[in-house]
């Protein structure tokens, strides 16, 4: 059995998009063992992928070189890989790749296309193209060690009834995310012919989200009542999902359920659409020439007035998710 020791720390969307790859690498060859080094809370994302083993840690344990050198020496010593798969490429991950290089791993890493992306959220380059996907580049670190895998891009369903809307109305930037009072009139219209569950987390948006269901009739607030397995296992159960381009967009494509994606400063060129997830699902304005503007939806508006996300007719969701 070979065993590929893996770490992605952050960010929640960007872990959650390796597990599909995982799933169809390991289908391809069944003699591979895959330890996911990466966030304790993330763990369910794994939970059903056979040869997976998930180490979650605590980087807050492992602060500085020092503490990098003896995180890299306790999974060494705990598992004795034959490869190293860096599917982060940061300072941190870097250092790790450095000291297993030091110890004679074979270290290999992903290209996350730096430079094609700052050229794709230029504002004035008018020659936008489609990038890489995010999800064949974490194949790519497989194959540069040798091993054959082909991804299908589709989605798998979960067997059984599905009913009922998942509309989850948050990123975590701006640049992402549709103004609320536009998902709360998109969740009125929703909930006239379907049963709307609003998926969150923390505080807030768990205020937000339980004042929308007081208002909203036919619509249930989930945000802070779930596990991140029972948020899965609910998911799975959706005939659909309505997301921005963040976390529940992923996790959708995880449990095999279709998204309809919403997509502001932030564009699928970059290479981010979910797993398996249909390009005809994908909202966006098409006409703004400075989109996209960032790869993550985290820079100011260069225009100042958010064109990308107020000029989003919400009809266009209604529409896809009616077809």
């Amino acid at each position: 059995m070979t065993r590929i020791l893996a770490y992605r720390f952050s960010a929640f969307g960007d872990v959650a998009m390796t597990a599909p790859v995982f799933r169809e690498f390991l289908e391809q060859n069944p003699d591979v063992e895959i330890i996911m080094v990466s966030r304790k809370n993330f763990e369910s994302l794994f939970s059903d992928i056979p040869n997976v083993t998930f180490k979650g840690i605590n980087l807050d344990e492992y602060k500085g070189i020092f503490g990098l050198r003896r995180l890299a020496n306790e999974l060494a010593g705990e598992f004795n890989p034959d490869f190293i798969a860096n599917l982060h490429d940061v300072i941190r991950t870097k250092i790790l790749d450095r000291i297993y290089r030091r110890k004679g791993f074979k270290v290999f890493k992903i290209n996350k296309g730096k430079e094609e992306k700052e050229e794709l959220t230029d504002v004035w380059n008018l020659n936008k193209v489609q990038l890489r996907k995010t999800v064949e580049r974490y194949a790519d670190v497989f194959r540069e060690m040798g091993f054959n895998v082909e991804l299908s891009h589709k989605l798998r369903p979960a067997v059984g009834q599905k009913s009922g809307i998942g509309l989850a109305p948050f990123a975590q930037h701006k640049g992402k995310m549709l103004p609320l009072e536009k998902s709360y009139e998109l969740a009125k219209i929703l909930a006239q012919r379907n049963t709307v569950y609003f998926f969150g987390g923390g505080k807030k948006e768990t205020e937000t989200l339980e004042k929308w269901e007081n208002e909203i009739p036919n619509t249930k607030s989930l945000s802070g009542k779930l596990t991140l397995s029972e948020e899965l296992e609910k998911i799975s159960e959706l005939e659909l999902m309505i997301s921005m381009d963040s976390a529940n967009m992923h996790l959708a494509s995880l449990m095999g359920t279709r998204c309809i994606s919403i997509w502001g400063s932030t564009h699928p060129y970059a290479g981010f659409l979910g797993f398996g997830q249909s390009e005809n699902d994908v909202v966006q304005v098409t006409d703004l020439t400075c989109r996209p503007c960032s790869v993550f939806g985290d820079k100011e508006c260069y225009r100042g007035d958010w064109a990308c996300l107020e000029e989003l007719n919400i009809q266009k969701i209604v529409k896809a998710a009616n077809s």
